[in-house]
């Protein structure tokens, strides 16, 4: 009885569906036309006539069909189950004589369960569509050729070819052409984000997760009006839409703690209602009234009794939360994690790659002497072109951008200094980049007024690069991971929900982290710290704060997110980590959907609430109605499939959730 109406199960009897996905709908209207005419029929003569038996017999056949399915299922594997109650209540029915009342419990019994399973429906096809997303064929080119193959056959480092509005049929990064790519099946983005193809070719594994996402595409988007060559990094089984929907999944079978409540209290209800109705049975040896009218009784009571509503309230909220929230770009694992989001009171930030972009950019281009701007860039990228430093590709890729060119002619002779800088020749020119330790080694000094300068950007958290000719030093670069542009609004939206403190837990030095955190307003920062270090912070802070959330983007971050009331990982799509480690997962890799998540799971425990209020009400009334005989068969289903529809229907409303407004 307990396992009534579980959300995941699909209606029993797909062998029967002559009429389409619909035959359990209309098997229930056929029930109901059947009923009418019984009931017109007995009005007509004034008695049970066979006319009317018969029409009657026919709604108890289609109104019971699925029923009794159902009921055999459950009962081959031990389960005793409200499906077989209900028979044996419209059975006990027909044995009084109240052949329009037993009719009456199956149409509108199985016209509950009908709209019910459609109405679930939708939300499990929400996240079934996940599945159809990627192609299953891919145009892989080889030697100049292009052969079509099954995505299963693919290889790493294969080269596909995509064609206009296609779909994307590996993860990968783009090696020619340029398009508009539409994430939003993955992402959840509602505008096509434009790609283009990488300037050099990474060498390693290494490099190409450094790729900046503008090169890089996922399975299961959709490519726009341009032709893309693309080299596969990962193979079908291990794409971020196989995980995805792996994930998913999982989700659905995990529970919230609501419904772990509501398991634990159908344990011991539903004993105590059957006991009840054992005993209302033999009500005609107390009460002056026959046996009949006990039995009948017991019927009703059975019905009003059964926990329908109540088994489903919880999970058909969890599922239609975890269907929104993959839809808006955020993988939610389960019931737990999307009630304890919506509970949450702070949280706290890593910074890099979460609050920050996740790389460093040039952000002060200071010329000395005569030196203009240009020709600071200009050697810069010539001689840092010729390393593969993380700075040194920035500097190259801002430097490039910023004079709007493609390349510039590299620098030669190239000597690095491990942690200090770089040594090459330009324009016959010998060319030292680094910071000061770089200067300091070769015992060179650094001006009064350049050092100054130097200071100052270091105070605000930046990294410098000095650059000096053979004769004297003629500028300096600063750098830093700076703040996503939504970082600071976000953070307000935070606020009005709700969320009363916000820190940033980083690896990075505590300038920098000051830095970040005055310029987007976190409330405290903490910086220089070690993974276990970040753990601590974080078991600190939940003495503090009842429910806290730890965000992050990588294998750093995991031991601080496992601490945490709730894990949140950034940049899923990207990260193999991320989906492994936490409990929720912005795939789109944007700071701004985590407002849409909080929202989304503080309506969803709202809906949650209100569902359990629903059906224990429903029931608390329904009871002692039968009970006294205050309320038949037909009135109380009535109300009893009308509770557990409603809850459903409620439960829906998170479908249409709307991300709020920037």
């Amino acid at each position: 009885m307990a396992a009534c109406c579980e959300p995941h199960n699909e209606p029993e009897g797909g062998h029967f569906r002559w009429l389409g996905s619909y035959t359990e709908l209309y098997f229930s209207l056929a029930s109901g036309f059947c009923l009418l005419v019984g009931f017109l029929l007995e009005i007509g003569s004034n008695i049970i006539s066979l006319p009317s038996v018969t029409a009657y017999l026919t709604a108890y056949f289609f109104g019971g069909f699925f029923t009794f399915l159902e009921a055999i299922k459950k009962l081959r594997k031990g389960i005793f189950e409200i499906d077989f109650l209900m028979l044996v209540a419209a059975i006990g029915a027909a044995y009084l004589g109240k052949w329009a009342e037993g009719a009456l419990l199956l149409f509108l019994f199985s016209l509950g369960h009908a709209l019910e399973h459609y109405a679930m429906g939708k939300a499990r096809r929400s996240i079934a569509a996940l599945t159809d997303l990627a192609p299953k064929t891919a145009l892989v080119k080889i030697n100049g050729d292009l052969r079509e193959t099954d995505i299963t056959n693919l290889s790493i480092n294969d080269t596909i070819v995509v064609r206009p509005n296609s779909k994307i049929p590996a993860d990968g990064f783009i090696v020619s052409g340029e398009s508009s790519v539409n994430q939003a099946p993955i992402t959840g983005e509602s505008v096509p984000v434009d790609k283009i193809a990488v300037l050099q070719l990474p060498t390693t594994s290494k490099e190409q997760q450094h790729l900046s996402d503008i090169h890089r595409v996922f399975a299961g988007t959709i490519n726009g009006n341009a032709t893309l060559e693309i080299t596969v990094t990962k193979k079908a089984e291990d794409s971020t839409l196989s995980r995805l929907i792996t994930m998913v999944e999982e989700a659905k079978t995990q529970k919230s703690p609501t419904q772990l409540f509501t398991d634990r209290f159908e344990k011991y209800y539903v004993p105590l209602v059957l006991l009840l109705v054992v005993l209302l049975n033999f009500a005609y040896l107390v009460v002056n009234e026959s046996w009949s009218d006990s039995f009948y009784r017991a019927m009703a009571v059975l019905v009003a009794a059964s926990p329908c509503a109540l088994a489903i309230s919880t999970p058909s909220a969890v599922l239609s939360g975890i269907a929104r929230a993959a839809r808006g770009g955020v993988l939610i694992k389960g019931g737990k994690p999307l009630e304890d989001l919506g509970s949450l009171t702070a949280i706290a930030f890593d910074k890099t790659g979460t609050l920050t972009e996740g790389s460093p950019k040039i952000t002060d281009v200071i010329p000395f002497q005569s030196t203009s701007k240009g020709t600071l860039l200009e050697y810069a990228i010539a001689v840092e072109s010729l390393s593969d430093h993380p700075l040194a590709r920035a500097v190259v890729r801002d430097g490039l951008r910023i004079l709007d060119k493609t390349s510039v002619v590299e620098a030669q002779n190239l000597e690095s200094v491990h942690g200090k800088g770089i040594v090459a020749t330009y324009n016959e020119e010998k060319i030292h980049i680094g910071n000061r330790r770089l200067y300091e080694t070769m015992n060179i000094s650094i001006p009064r007024e350049v050092d100054d300068i130097v200071t100052q950007l270091e105070s605000a958290g930046k990294t410098t690069m000095l650059l000096k000719n053979e004769s004297a030093f003629f500028g300096v670069l600063g750098l830093m991971d700076t703040p996503r542009p939504v970082a600071k609004k976000t953070l307000a939206q935070l606020r009005l929900l709700g969320i009363k403190r916000m820190v940033m837990l980083t690896g990075d030095n505590q300038l920098v982290a000051n830095s970040v955190a005055q310029e987007i307003g976190v409330d405290q920062a903490t910086g220089g710290l070690l993974p276990e270090e970040k753990v601590a912070a974080i078991q600190k802070l939940k003495k503090q704060e009842k429910k806290l959330a730890m965000v992050g983007d990588g294998v750093n971050d995991a031991p601080a997110m496992a601490h945490s009331t709730v894990g949140i990982a950034m940049g899923a799509a990207g990260s193999d980590v991320a989906l492994e480690t936490a409990d929720i997962a912005l795939m789109a890799d944007k700071l701004e959907t985590l407002p849409f998540a909080i929202g989304l799971s503080r309506m969803a425990k709202t809906i949650i609430k209100e569902n359990l209020w629903i059906s224990l009400g429903m029931v608390a009334i329904l009871v002692p109605a039968t009970i006294f005989s205050w309320v038949n068969i037909g009135v109380a289903v009535f109300f009893h499939e009308g509770s557990t529809l409603l809850v459903v229907l409620n439960a829906l409303r998170l479908l249409a959730y709307a991300k709020p407004k920037p």
